[in-house]
């Protein structure tokens, strides 16, 4: 036998294989499964709310550096910009959360049993 009737032989063989192996996918039981899915919409583009923080510690340093003197103008401003950049950052926190909103879809997919 020549390698082309040899390979010819091989694929008439295997063809018969081939397209059972599909039906048969194709066949198989399957069954859909939906539900319902809660989407946060509006999330915050900035989530380590950076600017929020930055503008209430210079706030805060500017404030803390007005009080006392010497030595102690120097604890107040780092105190203030401590203290000042916390409450930004959670003033920033309050706000993006007010933008935040959720809805339900409705998703669903095929399960092959």
């Amino acid at each position: 036998m020549h390698k082309s009737s040899l390979l010819v032989a091989a694929l008439a063989l295997a063809l018969p294989a081939l397209t059972a192996t599909r039906v048969e996918a194709q066949s198989r039981p399957h069954h859909v499964v939906c539900e319902n899915v809660r989407v946060k919409h509006g999330g915050a583009k900035d989530s380590h709310r950076l600017i929020g923080t930055g503008l209430g510690a210079l706030a805060g340093g500017l404030l803390g550096h007005q009080v006392g003197g010497g030595r102690g103008k120097t604890l107040a401003t780092v105190g203030g910009a401590v203290a000042g950049g916390y409450v930004g950052n959670r003033v920033e926190k309050h706000q993006q959360d007010k933008k935040i909103y959720y809805t339900t879809e409705r998703r669903c997919h095929d399960v092959n049993d």
